[in-house]
């Protein structure tokens, strides 16, 4: 790959000379510009955007931060974000906090020095007061807090959708799964179900996820099981932990959606690959990215923003671990 040092000495100019071609700043002798501009053109040569942005104190970088990206649902946000930006001309910088402060400011710190232009964050940590200091732009996805500019799915509409959907169905003996009590769209979640289940006639139980991780997937479905071996109705927190309910279900002989009917969240790419497929509440995660990512151009080119909290709708996707309604 061809370096700026690689043009100018292609061209038989300074390396000050090709930035000043690059830049469109200072005077460059007509052929000058043109020697320079053939050398860039013959050796394919495409201005590093981050050296680029430290020089000029401005750059056309974006910073993302996911706050775990070994949850499928966090890539498809990503994906979403990125293309849009990219339509527009601009690049992303992205950071994985793992859900801890001193990774989720490390990584501010880390776009700050960059020279990003704005900052879309998916944090758990929305209303700390490092976000308070940031004064470029920025934008906050699947969390949302009043006062600041956001992108969310409807999360107490979807919990009321799963627990409607799987009394329809005919589970009785019902046990939820109440996600971490630190991610706010969970707790909006849990609280719709819960709203639905309370005012019904039917046996259910609350087990708490402290974490939406892997690890903690397998465990409280192990301790699901264990502790409420009669239950005929699973709602997940999110689809990982379906999955994982889904799996000790099947390890322990009990027929879905026959004897056990789950529903999960998010409608992750993975969930319908499973067998039986996974029945769940879709959130419209690509779309999501893409609304942010607009919301947040907007900002940046101090174009007026007419909806500061966007509310996408979820919807009820009735796959193989639901039985059909009688």
């Amino acid at each position: 790959m061809a370096t700026i040092k690689d043009v100018a000495k292609h061209s038989g100019v300074s390396v000050a000379t090709v930035s000043r071609v690059l830049n469109g700043k200072g005077y460059v002798h007509e052929d000058t510009r043109k020697k320079v501009e053939r050398s860039i053109q013959q050796l394919e040569y495409s201005p590093n955007e981050v050296a680029r942005s430290l020089y000029k104190k401005e750059s056309r970088l974006i910073g993302l931060l996911l706050p775990d990206i070994t949850n499928p649902f966090f890539p498809q946000l990503a994906r979403g974000v990125e293309d849009e930006i990219q339509r527009n001309g601009y690049h992303l910088l992205s950071g994985n906090s793992d859900e801890k402060t001193e990774k989720e400011i490390a990584y501010i710190q880390t776009f700050m020095q960059h020279n990003v232009v704005g900052l879309i964050s998916a944090s758990n940590h929305v209303a700390r007061d490092y976000y308070n200091g940031i004064e470029i732009p920025k934008v906050f996805l699947d969390r949302c807090e009043e006062g600041l500019y956001c992108v969310y799915s409807d999360g107490f509409e979807g919990g009321r959708m799963a627990a409607e959907e799987i009394l329809k169905r005919g589970s009785r003996n019902i046990t939820l799964l109440k996600g971490p009590a630190n991610v706010k769209p969970a707790q909006e979640r849990f609280q719709g179900a819960l709203d639905i289940l309370a005012s019904s006639s039917v046996d259910f139980h609350v087990v708490n996820t402290p974490s939406f991780s892997f690890e903690y997937a397998k465990e409280r479905a192990y301790e699901l099981f264990s502790t409420y071996p009669d239950s005929d109705g699973i709602i997940a927190s999110n689809d990982i932990t379906a999955a994982a309910v889904l799996h000790e279900a099947l390890r322990l002989g009990k027929k879905i959606p026959e004897e056990v009917q789950i529903i999960g969240y998010d409608d992750i790419p993975q969930s319908s690959l499973l067998f039986p497929a996974l029945s769940t509440i879709r959130q419209p995660t690509y779309d999501m990215g893409v609304a942010a990512a607009k919301m947040l151009l907007q900002k940046i080119r101090k174009q007026s923003v007419v909806e500061q909290h966007v509310k996408m709708p979820v919807t009820f996707m009735e796959r193989n671990t639901t039985r059909k309604v009688k």
